[in-house]
């Protein structure tokens, strides 16, 4: 069932009545019936594999809380979650070529396809996540099979995320819950919000921001234009599944974990990335950087050094199996090291310079950066992504946009009017407060206001096309 469908609103919406009706020590067991039969539209097999790992999960989880072996059922549960991980994610990369080296005609990669789970990269760090918590005693093991099933299958968050914690997730299912309609409607306007940005930019944006890789035609002019594009087409793509899964759990009462805070208005790349995916960057720093750097904390500076790039590697390596997605984790692992290193004297060279042109400047050059790490996201190996790059010195060239009919004009309003917002937000807050007095007046011209715009947003992506387009990040 795709998430942009008329069919899964009516099913939220519907299950939402049942889900205040029926007695709360039951809506655990409720939501984890919702999300299995979710999940069973995509693949039964991949059902069968989730429940299977977390059962897995759910039990290491008790036995690190009952054994005295603590070090080898911990290490045994985190190298089989890695494992799982690298079969079904990584075969083509890692598996296969050994494979083949032994001339034996076994695919393991087709086998991989078949087995191998949607959202496998989410709730393996979800697993991991919950299996460290428990041995450094940061929570205690979940007892109820049921909740600790529902924290790794939750069908808002499961396709995409975010990266729930289950000592975030897994207190709110237990705490008593009572009817808030405050919070269901909170919950439909930022999920009407993120099918705004997924309908009605994203999706018109994504013909031309997925075409940017005929890498043999496509002139340097119009490389320029999607290399600057396609951060805008992610962005509100992967924001837009966001708000919606985040928007359809507080419906439910469930606040999942943050994953964007307006990215594009980070002056470097370290703050960039406490912005941008912020569940999976915070995940990385938490349980990767901190552990790296505190075990090699002898070496000084040097250890955060070599711990930010163990990090990075692996947050590349977690978008895909490719020495394109090392690159990527590699390039931004160089930029913040870069920005530690020459902070005193950045700031003393931009120290006599008006601070609103250092400003946008940092933010102008983080955004160009984060546009040169998109092209080795979205291009299949590391040569085709040089072959990208070569075409922006070519100032001319055939268009690749002669087969391609949508006409996305209205996204030129779109987006500039949601980044003023954001904005706002971000530089001017005491003017984003005033407006939002204004938008949350409760008078009759406030809720005129209000419903005529929701009235307008609902218009415009059935204009746009209400139909089902995957999302970038289910990939993962």
């Amino acid at each position: 069932m795709s998430v942009v469908s008329l069919k899964f609103v009516l099913i939220v919406l519907g299950s939402l009545g049942l889900f205040y009706l029926i007695n709360p020590r039951y809506r655990s067991v409720f939501l984890a019936l919702l999300s299995v039969l979710f999940i069973a539209t995509y693949t039964y097999t991949g059902l069968v594999y989730v429940v299977i790992f977390s059962l897995f999960n759910y039990c290491f989880g008790l036995l690190l809380s009952r054994n005295k072996s603590v070090k080898a059922v911990f290490r045994t549960g985190i190298a089989v979650n890695i494992l799982q991980l690298i079969l079904l994610r990584y075969a083509s990369f890692a598996i296969d070529p050994f494979i083949h080296l032994l001339n034996n005609d076994i695919n393991f990669t087709r086998i991989a396809e078949v087995i191998g789970p949607l959202g496998i990269s989410y709730f393996t760090l979800q697993g991991i996540g919950y299996l460290i918590n428990v041995k450094m005693g940061w929570e205690k093991s979940e007892r109820n099979f049921v909740d600790f099933l529902l924290y790794i299958i939750y069908f808002p968050k499961f396709l995409s995320g975010p990266v729930e914690r289950s000592n975030h997730f897994l207190p709110q299912i237990k705490a008593p819950l009572t009817f808030d309609p405050s919070q269901v409607t909170e919950g439909m306007k930022l999920a009407l919000i993120g099918f705004f940005k997924k309908v009605a930019i994203a999706n018109q944006l994504a013909p031309y921001a997925l075409s940017v890789y005929d890498f043999e035609h496509a002139g340097g002019s119009i490389s320029w234009i999607l290399f600057i594009i396609q951060p805008l087409y992610l962005y509100f793509d992967f924001s837009g599944y966001t708000d919606i899964a985040l928007g359809v759990s507080k419906m439910f009462g469930i606040n999942l974990l943050p994953n964007f805070q307006r990215p594009f208005f980070a002056e470097n790349v370290s703050t960039f990335w406490k912005r941008f995916h912020m569940s999976l960057s915070s995940w990385f720093n938490d349980y990767i950087f901190r552990q790296v750097s505190f075990r090699y904390r002898k070496w000084g500076v040097y250890a955060s050094v070599y711990a930010v790039f163990i990090t990075w590697i692996l947050f590349g390596i977690w978008h895909g199996a490719g020495w394109n997605f090392m690159l990527i984790g590699f390039l931004q692992a160089l930029a913040i090291i870069y920005e530690f290193f020459t902070k005193k004297i950045r700031s003393k060279l931009f120290s006599n310079i008006p601070s609103v042109i250092s400003v946008w400047f940092g933010r102008m050059v983080t955004y160009l950066f984060y546009c040169l790490s998109l092209v080795f996201f979205f291009t299949p190996d590391v040569k085709s992504g040089i072959g990208f790059l070569n075409n922006l010195a070519a100032m001319s060239g055939p268009s690749p946009f002669n087969d391609i009919s949508v006409k996305p004009f209205q996204v030129l309003i779109y987006i500039p009017l949601v980044l003023f917002l954001e904005l706002l937000k971000n530089d001017y807050p005491e003017t984003g407060r005033r407006l939002e007095r204004i938008w949350f007046a409760d008078n009759r011209y406030g809720r005129l206001l209000r419903w005529s715009f929701y009235s307008l947003m609902i218009t415009i992506i059935y204009i746009s096309g209400f139909k089902s387009q995957q999302f970038v990040y289910a990939n993962f």
